[in-house]
């Protein structure tokens, strides 16, 4: 890079949609600045990697795509890693991969500088640019996440992200529906690290339970607010009703596990008579409510008993969606020299069948949808989404081609593919179509 202006550029995400988020601020800054974007990393002049490293087979997977990155990019060109790998091991980073040129942490954004010099970390200061509050390009799609906080307060056992995204720094509301306005799309997907904890971090502007006007504010501005990632102590009466007043009734819960010791180990809240009452509260009102979970498995002195009962807590809850993740020793964790340590081999097992029981309750779920109406939102020709499926996450239904993208439909499923739907027909429902949503 020798001019502002001049040259172009490949961004690669990995990791969450949070993640997602920080690229297209990183995208919007160099547009902002004159580059062009390319599909195409091997005409790239700036070829920009945010990874991801939450646990060790997500920090295998962005090593390997920074290397085939590296392959792949024209003789000349500068290789940029950015994102959680290069908060948490920036100096490592650029000592251990020469080929990458610069290492920039996502407390900044590649400013001018960088890119014109684009020079390792550990010989240039950090810039000083907050990705939170960058500006973004118009969604390319329907749909767009949207970043509120940035950071997370609590001190789970297993989770390292408070040591590299630091405390909760929430966005002030105006920034937030400014840039929902900018996105202009149809369905706005809400994320932060706890997103049911916006605004505690600032009690005397907006305080504890703020996310339950900010839902309401952007429900005035998208036809669908999503609400990813909610700590399930946080799931207020209030943000219950606001969600269920959406066209989007979808509850994302971390739950994590159902065994209240092993919960306690873990450093959180709730055990799994909590949760079920919670889940069976918010569908007796809403019986088309969907849930998504996660589970981690193995987790330091998870017993036969505790597995038994996340087993049970499974096949009980009944949820639309639910992963597992085995436990992941993270350095700097609580977790990292806990007894108990769970044999891979078994934790493998009981991963297996966890995840089996769950394809066949996610296939029963789906198949009962056959013969129903939906409302669906046309994200790409001929794939469409109800208010049961988050982008990039849950399944997809496949509409008529004809239908125009970035359109809502009314369409009757006819087939179901394990997580997938086949639907037939399609009309544009009435405003006011409540059996449709």
């Amino acid at each position: 890079m020798t001019a502002q202006g001049s040259g172009r550029f490949y961004v690669e995400t990995l990791g969450c949609p949070k993640n997602q988020v920080d690229s297209d601020k990183i995208v919007g800054t160099l547009l902002h600045d004159g580059l062009s974007p390319t599909d195409d990393p091997s005409a790239a002049e700036v070829v920009v990697v945010n990874t991801c490293a939450f646990i060790e087979e997500a920090r295998k997977e962005s090593i390997g795509v920074i290397l085939q990155l590296n392959e792949l990019r024209p003789s000349g060109s500068r290789l940029v890693v950015t994102g959680c790998m290069a908060e948490r091991y920036g100096d490592e980073l650029a000592v251990e991969l020469p080929e990458v040129d610069a290492v920039v942490g996502f407390g900044g954004a590649i400013t001018e500088q960088q890119q014109r010099r684009l020079i390792p970390v550990s010989e240039a200061p950090m810039p000083t640019m907050d990705l939170l509050n960058l500006q973004r390009p118009p969604s390319q799609r329907p749909w767009a996440y949207v970043k509120v906080a940035e950071g997370c307060n609590r001190s789970c056992g297993f989770c390292a992200i408070p040591s590299f995204r630091g405390s909760q720094r929430s966005r002030d509301t105006d920034s937030i529906l400014a840039e929902v306005q900018s996105l202009q799309a149809k369905e706005i997907v809400l994320v932060a690290q706890d997103l049911a904890s916006y605004g505690i971090d600032r009690p005397d502007e907006l305080g504890a339970g703020a996310i339950v006007p900010l839902v309401r504010a952007v429900s005035t501005e998208a036809e669908r607010v999503r609400l990813l990632y909610l700590y399930p102590s946080d799931l207020t009466d209030e943000l219950v009703e606001v969600i269920l007043g959406t066209q989007v009734p979808y509850f994302d819960l971390s739950l994590q596990h159902v065994s209240k010791p092993l919960l306690r180990r873990m450093r959180r809240w709730g055990d799994g008579d909590r949760f079920l009452k919670r889940i069976s509260e918010i569908r007796s009102v809403r019986p088309d409510a969907t849930m998504r979970s996660n589970f981690i498995v193995g987790y330091p002195g998870e017993t036969d008993d505790d597995h038994a009962a996340l087993v049970e807590f499974v096949e009980e809850a009944d949820l639309d969606w639910c992963g597992f993740f085995s436990f992941s020793r993270e350095v700097g964790t609580y977790a990292y020299d806990l007894d108990g340590q769970v044999d891979p081999r078994l934790m493998n097992e009981r991963l297996a069948e966890l995840t089996e029981m769950q394809d066949a309750i996610t296939a029963r779920r789906r198949d009962a949808l056959i013969g129903e109406h939906v409302n669906v939102l046309v994200d790409e020709r001929g794939v469409g989404r109800s208010h049961r499926e988050a982008p990039e996450i849950d399944g997809v239904i496949h509409i008529d081609p004809s239908h125009a993208v970035g359109s809502f439909v009314e369409v009757k499923i006819e087939e179901a593919w394990g997580p997938d739907l086949v639907a037939v027909g399609g009309t544009i429902p009435d405003d006011d179509d409540e059996e449709s949503l």
